[in-house]
């Protein structure tokens, strides 16, 4: 895929900043509301998709907590908090009805060009920790968006399951693991492109690749005017938007500090880098068809959940564990090590000591895993493969992850594991901050766009958006007939199990 050759418009409706699945998500959903919007899309790299949302620098798991353990916490009274599970399983069920209709309306030719199903697990060992599952399963189960979700203690069954996982484990072990069948590996980078193609088949879509947004200016009453760089030739130019969404990964807080906009004053970023290791020998390969998560350590960030997953890269299996997490201070995979350093204002200086001061165990985690040797990695593989075997296994990097950093009355500064949409007060700006479940919930992080940003036009909307996504407006979990048709009509649309 190459940049748009043309000098093309110099104002345009939408201007949307980075080559992932947000930018594209958007730029899909706004094509389908409104055909005659102008939209262009700059990106930094040569290509769309080289990034966080590249199918190897992330795990492809579509989130809907079915198998992911932190997302179900223990209260303190000992019952399971499933409240989270529920908001991102609803949030990808929004997902995968954008995708189905995508490929309902023929806009995508076949849901496995990105979407293969594979079985999620949750995998514990330890009497306390099948205790959790246990109390996990039981206060899941009863949930509409969770049926079909067995557990089981027996090493038999176990087997048939996760055969390479439980292949020479040492006998005597307290095992449980919960399966389900409706999980799915996405490669969101393939998703990107065909998102990319559907845009580009159609007027009024310009793709500049190569180009660097370098500033953001309120434009005279109206819009954004946008300075951009071209990477490899260097000539700069100036266009102007009336609604620009920053959707750049790591590198959207920098283009938010420079838009001056209030609501990205005391926002600061703690990036997170992240490691896997990969294995694409057949013969182990096939003895593996599930994402299979743990627990995390204490004091591990969430998104370092250990998770051994079945992979389908366009057309190749493979397998992925990890993450192993690691600190480095760019905030893009491809960015500068003066990330950090250059996104430190006086505004979010504070909060960010804050941070420093209240998360001494993550900076201790942080440092273990950069002080890991392959040993080590290899020990954390073996809890999940025991016959691991270091020769078919390479170490790869993962995209770079920000955390965000919110200034806090009480603490002063709070770390948060989600995702933040900042948009501007007159809705011609929003940016997008954050990580897990990140790609995974796309679709409704981009309605909550719509909803914040383009409010006027909703009505008009409004039915194509139900036509989009049936559920708009209601919540699954609160009607349980809808939540089966619609899981139903997705299961088939997007050639799913379960």
């Amino acid at each position: 895929m190459t940049s748009n050759p043309s000098p093309a418009a110099s104002t345009y409706d939408v201007v949307l900043i980075g080559g992932g699945i947000m930018s594209a998500t958007l730029g899909a959903m706004l094509r389908q509301l409104e055909p005659g919007l102008s939209i262009a899309l700059f990106g930094r790299l040569d290509d769309v998709a080289l990034e966080s949302s590249n199918g190897w620098n992330n795990a492809g798991t579509g989130h809907s907590a079915l198998c992911e353990l932190n997302y179900t916490p223990l209260r303190p009274d000992g019952t399971v908090d499933i409240s989270k599970a529920v908001n991102v399983n609803e949030a990808f069920q929004v997902s995968r009805q954008f995708w189905s209709y995508l490929v309902e309306s023929g806009q995508i030719a076949s849901p496995r060009d990105f979407l293969n199903p594979i079985p999620h697990m949750s995998f514990v060992w330890g009497p306390e920790n099948v205790d959790f599952l246990r109390r996990r399963h039981a206060a899941l189960q009863e949930h509409p968006l969770f049926a079909g979700m067995s557990l089981s203690t027996d090493e038999g069954q176990l087997r048939q399951w996760m055969p390479l996982v439980m292949q020479d484990r040492a006998p005597g072990q307290k095992l449980a693991a919960t399966w389900h069948p409706a999980g799915t590996d996405v490669n969101f980078g393939a998703l990107t492109h065909r998102l990319i193609d559907l845009l580009q088949g159609k007027p009024g879509f310009d793709l500049h690749l190569a180009h660097e947004v370098e500033d953001l200016k309120p434009a005279g009453g109206n819009g954004w005017d946008v300075s951009v760089r071209a990477v490899h030739g260097g000539g700069e130019r100036r266009v102007r938007a009336k609604f620009v969404f920053i959707g750049a990964g790591g590198g959207a807080l920098h283009l938010l500090q420079k838009s001056g906009i209030p609501e990205a004053r005391g926002i600061g970023g703690f990036p997170v880098s992240g490691q896997f290791l990969r294995c694409t020998n057949p013969e182990v390969v096939g003895q593996h068809h599930a994402k299979v998560y743990g627990k995390a350590s204490v004091g591990a960030p969430p998104m370092s959940v250990p998770h051994l997953d079945t992979r389908v890269i366009d057309g190749q299996r493979g397998l992925l564990f990890g993450p192993y997490a690691g600190f480095s201070t760019k905030f893009l995979k491809q960015g500068s090590w003066l990330d950090l350093p250059r996104s430190i204002r006086m505004d979010n200086i504070g909060a960010m000591l804050a941070v420093a001061r209240d998360n001494m165990p993550l900076t201790k985690y942080l440092i273990q895993q950069v002080m890991q040797s392959s040993e080590d990695r290899l020990k954390a593989l073996r809890d999940f493969v025991p016959t691991a075997r270091k020769e078919d296994w390479e170490l790869i990097t993962a995209g770079q992850r920000v955390q965000v950093i919110k200034k806090d009355a009480k603490r002063g500064g709070v770390l948060q594991f989600g995702t933040e949409v900042v948009t501007g007060a007159d809705g011609s700006i929003a940016g997008l901050l954050g990580a897990s479940p990140g790609a995974s919930t796309a679709a409704p992080i981009m309605l909550t766009v719509l909803e914040r940003c383009f409010g006027d036009r909703l009505p008009q909307w409004e039915s194509r958006l139900r036509e989009m996504i049936p559920s708009y407006g209601v919540k699954l979990g609160q009607d349980a007939a809808l939540c089966a048709q619609v899981r139903e009509r997705t299961r088939t649309a997007l050639q799913l199990d379960g």
